[in-house]
């Protein structure tokens, strides 16, 4: 047995280096794993490992020739993913094609396959390739409501103000209000998230979530808790998570993405460990679940979620429109 230190988790992880290759028909090329390979059979996106003073856009380049016969333009970077491996660590480095030059074809006698994005999540992949069918086809920002203030209108205008500037995913946090108020806001929601094509997630109301037919989002505590995933696959799941073993509890349940925080100190839970972008980064490698990074992060920080290996970032303060905050700065404070 070799020292702690060969260990897979703590050997320094593979630079894979791979593209997001689209025709003229807005499908996207995968390619299926050869017999004898790790993972035989599994369709991931094309491309390899880097070499040894090469960058990843040479790389890419250089992987693209030799196994599809093409000749690249352009490329710019989608996501980062650490991801661990019974016998490895890797570091997928997806990048975003603009142009090629040729006709892919397997040139190692791998079958390819062109797909429609809605599509993607149909294949079978190996787990780091599992986040970037998230980052090409979900939202990189989620909003956390604060708590209701005194005015049910101005909060839900809040909302949609916020549906407005792009927001596609919200998580509503309604813990300080009584059951058949949570139900009305909700509700009022609800009906602006599905105008303007967004996703709902009620925060810990399993009943309210069945009724609508929106989604749940699961808190820490309620995630320990659960012996099985609350509602069917056609309602999306959410989970909170600090640590390793709430996210094998989330991937476990069978949970649709987890937040995983806090990355930065923030207001809301003063004093909080955080963990930091490597320390969130270390635990993506765990997990091949979709992951919005949470704790004092804003819309500025999605390029740097996306390099560790975030699907984007989850904020209350940070997408919450600014009148609204200020408003709410001069109510009465209330439990979180």
């Amino acid at each position: 047995m070799g020292d702690a230190d060969d260990r897979p988790d703590r050997a320094a992880p593979v630079h894979v280096v791979a593209a997001v290759l689209r025709d003229r028909r807005g499908r996207i090329l995968l390619a299926r794993r050869t017999d004898g390979r790790d993972l035989a059979g599994a369709w991931e996106f094309p491309g390899g490992k880097v070499e040894p003073g090469e960058s990843p856009e040479a790389a890419l380049a250089r992987e693209l020739e030799e196994e599809l016969g093409i000749r690249i333009g352009a490329s710019t970077p989608l996501i980062r993913v650490p991801q661990a491996y019974p016998h490895k660590r890797i570091v997928l480095d997806v990048r975003s094609v603009a142009a090629y030059a040729g006709t892919p074809h397997g040139r190692e006698h791998q079958a390819l396959a062109w797909t429609p994005p809605a599509k993607l999540s149909t294949y079978p992949m190996p787990p780091a390739d599992r986040p970037v069918v998230a980052a090409l086809t979900q939202p990189d920002r989620l909003l956390v409501t604060p708590e209701p203030g005194a005015d049910d209108a101005a909060f839900v205008a809040a909302v949609a103000s916020a549906l407005d500037a792009g927001v596609r995913r919200v998580q509503l946090r309604a813990k300080s209000v009584d059951a058949a108020r949570r139900s009305g806001l909700a509700e009022a929601v609800f009906a602006a998230c599905r105008d303007a094509g967004a996703e709902l997630f009620v925060n810990d109301d399993v009943d309210l979530a069945r009724r609508l037919g929106c989604g749940l989002h699961l808190p820490a505590a309620r995630l320990r808790a659960c012996t099985q995933r609350p509602l069917p696959a056609a309602q999306p799941v959410s989970a909170a998570c600090h640590d390793r073993d709430e996210l094998l509890r989330a991937q476990d349940l069978g949970v649709d993405f987890a937040l995983l925080g806090p990355v930065a100190a923030t207001p809301t839970h003063p004093g909080a460990a955080v963990l930091g972008w490597e320390g969130f980064a270390r635990l993506r490698e765990c997990v091949s679940l979709p992951l919005y990074a949470l704790g004092g992060l804003g819309t500025a920080d999605v390029a740097r979620a996306r390099d560790h290996g975030a699907q984007g970032i989850a904020a209350i303060r940070a997408l919450w429109p600014a009148p609204a905050r200020q408003a709410r700065a001069s109510a009465p404070a209330m439990r979180r």
